[in-house]
């Protein structure tokens, strides 16, 4: 019966080892090298395997002669030993270095001693050698699994990693060179045509096309870019040529930042992961030398105090069973695997995650901070009405817009869109910019002043309150009061349905931080949903309320900060978790975040949570199914119930289970 079941079992690796050849083997997302060799050699083990159980030992005795009496014996040995090197060199080779190295001690030296001395027990007893090469043959089975799940991970990161540039086109007497993106300097004019990416950032000065961000955000729609707007590098440019003016050298552009985020992801462990590392320290010696105690202490107590025979070959038998059993392969491979998954499916979603710590951190988040400008809002400030107006409409923003025509701030932007028209700085001139209240000037010759209520009352001139929340803009003319503009924020579709899908994932307060004007945060908050905020805030202010949130949490409970990440890298280091959101291009962002999400939809973090969580239960799920099985047959092993098949299953089994458990961290589409 147990050779039916090996053959049967040999025969579903041979038809599964040559169906990944054809089907995957070939293909340009299938195997790498290394794993089509690897899978040739279990096919060709298994094949040994398989012929050698069709052929009985009788027939091999047969081969006896006069001269060598054991001549059937020695070439049966001989074929099984043929298969055991081409399947286990590498971990023979691997277990020899290790004690050069003096690391004796893992899995690889677990796998040598227990088939070596299989092997060695059935030349002594003139046994089966099936069993030793099996667990050779299903160990590295499950090897191949292991590494055919980081190498699917690795091309979901690989996917982001398609955005690095190989080259950059420069326009050098009337011709196109391809240079290297590090040579290009700062304000250089570099063209980028259909179907390349963006080399390095800066801002187009001449074309428009749709450009691919997929790579960088998740988004699968294009974005229409024209003369004048900026462009990140690592974007496709998919329909037009561009002329783009760098602004920034190519190892400080987004692309070259985010590689060396997610190259370095894998250097910030877990918990889990670290205490998976000090197990293994302890319980990897720990076994060696039960499994040695195994072998010797029964036997002597049974010959020096029991007067039984001490049957050597038995323990020894146990013993080696249980060095196969204790491998801790399970627990050691998929744990960082899982994380790696869960790291590689985030940054397929536009997410990028610094490190396992971090992914682990998130799934804990109780409590979400928010930023508001640029985070739960546009950050762009629009006209929305113009009141109490004594002129015609069109006049008066007319002239808000000629005064405040030589400012850079955002105020003065939104008043220029709304007005629509090219500014003739020439109609514009004595300019006075008044800090904090507003600007002066004489349109046409006639003196304008645009600003806040205090700087009409330093004119002396009665203004009308404003019924609407926003910034609200006054003008005079000629030194009279000609009425005033409302300027406000607009809110981001996705964010009050953002702030739902977290409170319904189990975040239990949401909270808002602002400079603003305590109406206009209680506004927006309100129409958001949000549990509570706090207004008028500088910078250092944000840190502070920050800490006392910190301080009135539960221990358990981590904090998380959104921010735009420009202005808000203090707080998002002070926090549990930084997620900065929005932040392509943006250097204090990917600096300071922990989490950096590459587009601006707030519904992302409700996706980065529930990624981190489904990632921590498939890593507790691995961790007590290992130690269950593992514990388990550690114990029939000892007791001498559990043989070297029922040793392969708990050893290889296992962890092929937990590596197709691991590999679900890749699934996230539906999260």
């Amino acid at each position: 019966m147990q050779e039916l079941v090996v053959s049967v079992l040999l025969g579903v690796v041979i038809l599964t080892a040559a169906a990944l050849l054809i089907f995957v083997g070939g293909r340009e997302n299938g195997m790498t090298r290394k794993q089509r060799i690897m899978m040739i050699r279990i096919l060709i083990t298994a094949a040994v395997l398989l012929g050698l159980q069709f052929v009985s030992a009788e027939a091999f005795d047969g081969l006896d002669g006069y001269a060598f009496p054991s001549a059937g014996r020695l070439i049966r040995l001989v074929c099984y030993l043929i298969g055991y090197f081409i399947i286990g060199y590498d971990i023979l080779k691997k277990a020899g270095k290790g004690i050069r190295n003096r690391r004796v001690f893992d899995e690889n030296f677990l796998m040598t001693v227990a088939t070596v001395g299989a092997l060695a027990l059935a030349i002594y007893e003139n046994g089966e050698y099936l069993e030793a090469i099996a667990v050779m043959l299903f160990y590295q089975i499950g090897e191949w699994f292991q590494g055919y799940a980081v190498g699917r991970s690795r091309r979901n990161i690989s996917n982001l990693m398609d955005i690095r540039p190989d080259y950059a086109n420069v326009e050098a007497n009337g011709k196109l060179e391809q240079v290297d993106p590090d040579e290009v300097e700062v304000g250089s004019v570099i063209i980028v045509r259909p179907g390349e990416k963006v080399p390095i950032d800066g801002i187009i000065v001449e074309g428009s096309s749709s450009l691919n961000t997929s790579a960088l955000t998740g988004e699968s729609l294009p974005r229409e870019a024209k003369a004048g707007e900026e462009v990140i590098s690592g974007c496709i440019s998919m329909t037009g040529v561009l002329k783009v003016r760098t602004t920034k050298e190519f190892g400080e552009s987004t692309v070259s930042q985010i590689l060396d985020l997610v190259e370095n992801a894998s250097s910030r462990k877990s918990k889990s992961e670290d205490f998976i590392s000090k197990f293994a320290r302890v319980y990897t010696p720990a076994v060696c030398y039960s499994a040695l105690a195994l072998a010797i202490f029964p036997p002597v107590i049974r010959m020096a105090f029991l007067g039984l025979a001490a049957e050597w070959g038995v323990w020894l038998y146990r013993a080696l069973t249980f060095l196969v059993i204790s491998c801790p392969c399970a627990l050691v491979i998929s744990i960082p695997l899982s994380f790696f998954a869960g790291i590689g499916g985030a940054s397929q979603e536009g997410v990028l995650v610094k490190g396992s710590n971090y992914l682990e951190s998130l799934s804990r988040t109780r409590y979400v901070v928010f930023d508001k400008t640029g985070t739960l809002t546009k950050g762009v400030f629009e006209v929305n009405g113009i009141h109490h107006a004594v002129m015609d409409q069109e006049k008066l923003l007319e002239y808000a817009a000629l005064a405040e025509s030589a400012s850079s701030h955002p105020i003065s932007k939104s008043l220029q869109r709304a007005y629509g028209k090219e500014t003739d700085a020439g109609r514009v001139t004595d300019i006075q910019e008044i800090s904090g209240n507003g600007v002066m000037a004489k349109v046409d010759g006639t003196p304008v002043a645009v600003g806040n209520d205090k700087l009409m009352r330093s004119l002396n001139l009665s203004y009308s309150d404003c019924h609407q929340t926003g910034t609200i803009i006054h003008v005079a003319v000629d030194g009279a009061y000609a009425g005033h503009i409302v300027i406000s924020d607009v809110v981001k579709p996705h964010a009050k349905e953002a702030i739902a899908a977290l409170k319904k994932a189990g975040v239990e307060k949401t909270i808002m931080l602002t400079g603003d004007a305590g109406k206009v945060a209680e506004r927006v908050a309100a129409s958001l949903g949000i549990d509570e905020v706090y207004s008028e805030l500088l910078p250092a202010d944000k840190v502070a309320k920050v800490e006392e949130l910190l301080r009135m949490k539960p221990d358990k409970a981590k904090l998380a900060f959104v921010g735009d990440g420009i202005n808000d890298a203090p707080v998002l280091s002070r926090a549990d978790i930084g997620i900065a959101m929005g932040a392509m291009g943006s250097d204090a962002a990917i600096e300071a975040a922990d989490v950096v999400l590459m587009d601006d939809d707030p519904l992302k973090i409700k996706k980065a949570i529930c990624i981190s969580r489904k990632c921590l239960r498939i890593v507790y799920q691995n961790i007590v199914l290992a130690l269950v099985i593992k514990f388990a047959c550690l114990t029939l092993g000892a007791l001498g119930i559990a043989n070297m098949y029922l040793a392969i299953f708990a050893d290889v089994g296992v962890m092929v289970l937990a590596v197709l458990n691991a590999i679900r961290c890749l699934f996230v589409k539906k999260l």
